[in-house]
């Protein structure tokens, strides 16, 4: 009999615990309708399609006509039009676009850094960018950023994160025209370290030095820039050899590597050397872009912000000098932008926000339709193609199986008015709607 009872008690629990497994094993399913569903590849729309997202991706896309289960959980996009979750690759977090007193600098310690990033990373995420990368913030706030989002702790989107840009001594990341005692010792403790270098040995010591604190990418000064004091956007910063050696470190250690590069000669060293993407490429001659096209080298161009740094960063202390040099590079970086999109150079969508307020960041579809793309074009750079060069094709920039469920929907065509896409009512990322407005309705 003890025998028996044994075996009936070893029986229970057997068909218990596979009970219990088949329970945790059981996927949780979610059914998204979609009017109509950008298909990122083609440029066109499914009309009437479900997405069948598990946990926080999507399983499978099936076509109009497809049977939902009863009692299954149902998110009704059936009357918008939905897209991928958009991808912003020029960001910088911890900024703000009404800060622009350069004595204010002196006010700060390394919280406001964090504070600005928190608030400016919920905007970015409500205005439908599930995904940026940040190319520039104080060590190592994108980083620290990407890994409370990632836990769950705050909200915002995906970040590709850098650490502070690296830059030569007296040039666009340095603190130029100074008295020599005054520094940064609690916004940057380790500057020497970890943002000026000089020569190639310091370089690849500072892009080693920024992967052992978690770095997804690298961004390197090439060349001067606009918003700086002492320097001139067109000038050369870093030699052929200092970006070679700085481009060649990254990759050795799986990592990608952008270069600010308004000037010439330097958008030309930095395709030669092989850094992936070019920020702003403003004066980029048709040499320049045919080696853009020939290397495949990305330009990511932030052709919005010109008008907010003429129209309305003067009013927040935006000194003389930068106001200038804007002046001087902004339509021609417009007209780059249409030269080399018509040439063919790879195009991945960036904005440069944190220069004006972060969650305006759609804006720039506008200046992208009317610089030479159709809207079609310009939301596949703001979802397949910056998935490219992020290195993230596998996980964003589409709806597809296999992809993380982060969706946008909007109630107006995007493809016959991208300024749509500046109206976004509905986010959802990795599954889990982070935001819902679809009552609202915009003018």
């Amino acid at each position: 009999m003890a025998w028996l009872r044994s075996a009936v008690l070893a029986s229970l629990c057997t068909a218990l615990a596979a009970v219990a497994m088949a329970q945790t094993a059981a996927p949780s399913l979610e059914y998204i309708r979609a009017g109509k569903l950008f298909d990122s590849r083609s440029g066109t729309y499914t009309e009437n399609a479900v997405l069948v997202v598990e946990g926080q991706r999507i399983r499978s896309v099936e076509k109009s006509g497809f049977a939902i289960p009863a009692g299954a959980k149902i998110v009704d996009l059936s009357q918008s039009y939905v897209l991928p979750g958009l991808i912003d690759c020029h960001t910088h977090l911890t900024g703000r676009a009404d800060q622009y007193d350069e004595i204010e600098i002196f006010k700060w310690t390394p919280f406001v850094a964090a504070i600005n990033g928190v608030a400016n990373a919920k905007r970015t995420l409500d205005a439908g960018f599930t995904t940026v990368r940040d190319v520039g913030s104080p060590p190592f706030a994108a980083v620290d950023l990407r890994n409370n989002i990632d836990s769950g702790f705050i909200p915002g989107p995906r970040i590709v994160a850098s650490g502070p840009a690296i830059s030569i001594t007296g040039g666009h990341g340095d603190l130029n025209n100074f008295s020599p005692v005054i520094g940064r010792p609690m916004m940057y403790p380790a500057e020497r370290d970890y943002e000026i270098a000089d020569g190639v040995d310091q370089v690849q010591q500072t892009v080693r030095a920024q992967v052992k604190y978690g770095v997804d990418v690298i961004k390197i000064l090439a060349s001067g820039g606009v918003l700086s004091k002492g320097d001139q956007p067109g000038a050369p910063q870093y030699t052929l050899a200092e970006l070679k050696v700085a481009a060649d470190t990254a990759h050795q250690a799986g990592r990608k590597i952008a270069a600010h590069a308004h000037g010439n000669q330097s958008i030309k060293w930095a395709i030669e050397a092989g850094i992936d993407s070019i920020e702003h490429a403003s004066l980029a001659d048709d040499e320049a872009i045919r080696l853009a096209k020939e290397h495949g080298t990305f330009f990511v161009m932030d052709i919005y912000n010109d008008d907010y740094i003429l129209q309305q960063a003067p009013k927040f202390g935006l000194p003389k000098e930068q106001i200038e040099k804007e002046r001087g590079v902004g339509q021609k970086q417009r007209d780059t932008f249409r030269r080399a999109w018509k040439a063919g150079v790879k195009m991945a969508f960036g904005t440069d926000a944190g220069v004006y307020p972060h969650g305006d960041n759609a804006n720039q579809f506008h200046y992208m339709v009317l610089y030479g793309m159709t809207p079609a074009q310009a939301i596949q750079a703001a979802t397949i193609r910056a998935a490219e060069l992020v290195g993230r094709s596998a996980d964003i920039g589409e709806l597809s199986g296999g992809h993380y469920a982060d969706l946008i929907a909007v109630n107006e065509d995007p493809l016959q008015h991208v300024e749509a896409l500046e109206h976004v009512a509905f986010v959802m990322k990795g599954g889990a709607i982070a935001k819902d407005e679809r009552a609202t309705v915009h003018p």
